[in-house]
């Protein structure tokens, strides 16, 4: 059997100049490019079997040009960008990587809110210009500290990560409760389920992590924003697009949100007049919850298993 031909068209972001893209030369003859515009998919796509993508978007003009093409595979979980119904129409099979990136993400969660709570950032830049050696004192404060203990942390969506979430927020002595369709009796020990306006009106922090669907599009909306228990510190590593940023925004201008700490914007990489980056206490990172090297390393094994078992006629990891 003759080796398939395989192209990546976006791959920087995984690879990051610190893996090596020939790990994917075990599974054909691979062509790898780290950063693919729309309008050449179908030059460096047309003769691919298999084409692997991050972001770039692949639907039914690209489905409906693309004959020889047998196998998506997507160097992610999400997989909103390709149109599985073109892709199944067109005989093609999709594949993602699954609970790569859990403990990743779940960190960098603890890492935003534990960084807020301890305002680390603040207090590094600040020694570091002379602010301690100028202080009388002992001991040198930027800005108060808080306690995470004892504070309401509800976890909407309680998949994987949320679930891992729950995992090392518990320690510190934070009640929890979820957002989930989940039934009470499948949820982690001391985790108690509410309703997303119940979480919004009653907590002290809601971290989002949930998957983003045509039904959950800006569910964090000005009207709910606007019901808000005041001060608020609202976490969204999961989609930008879960919350109406400039409702969000807005709600930070005056004081109902106490913090908006996120991974994700809802257009990557985001315009510079994002109404987010002139607003209080908002602290927002460049979607770095996926990208340890431990969990690209787990997505490069997990292309390498999807390609292979594909061709040996048991595909795993379908998602059409």
């Amino acid at each position: 059997m003759s080796q398939p031909r395989i192209v990546f068209l976006d791959g920087h972001t995984l690879f990051s100049n610190d893996l090596n893209p020939d790990d994917l030369n075990v599974c054909g003859h691979f062509t790898f490019h780290a950063r693919t515009p729309q309008s050449q998919v179908l030059e460096r796509g047309k003769d691919a079997e298999v084409l692997i993508v991050n972001k770039v978007h692949l639907g039914e003009e690209e489905f409906a040009a693309l004959p020889n093409l047998k196998l998506v595979c997507v160097a992610a979980t999400g997989y909103d960008g390709i149109d599985t119904i073109a892709a199944r129409a067109h005989g093609v099979t999709v594949c993602h990587c699954e609970d790569y990136s859990t403990l990743s993400v779940a960190q960098l969660t603890l890492s935003l809110l534990l960084s807020l709570a301890d305002g680390v950032d603040e207090t590094f830049r600040s020694t570091r210009a002379g602010g301690w050696a100028a202080c009388p004192d002992f001991c040198y404060s930027v800005r108060p500290r808080f306690e995470l203990a004892g504070r309401k942390l509800c976890i909407v969506g309680m998949g994987n990560i949320g679930r891992a979430v729950a995992a090392v927020m518990k320690p510190l002595g934070l009640i929890l409760s979820a957002v989930t369709s989940c039934p009470q009796s499948e949820l982690p020990d001391g985790v108690g389920k509410v309703t997303l306006e119940e979480a919004f009106a009653t907590s002290d922090i809601v971290s989002l992590h949930c998957p983003l669907r045509a039904d959950n599009r800006g569910m964090v909306s000005a009207e709910l924003l606007a019901k808000t228990r005041p001060g608020l510190i609202l976490l969204n590593t999961a989609r930008g697009a879960l919350v109406d940023e400039t409702a969000v925004a807005e709600a930070l201008h005056r004081g109902q949100l106490g913090a908006y700490c996120a991974d994700v914007m809802s257009q990557e990489p985001p315009s510079a007049k994002n109404p987010l980056f002139t607003a209080p206490n908002a602290y927002i990172t460049p979607h770095i919850g996926w990208a340890t090297v431990e969990a690209r390393r787990r997505v490069i094994t997990q292309l390498i298993e999807n390609i292979q078992s594909f061709f040996e006629g048991k595909p795993q990891r379908v998602v059409s």
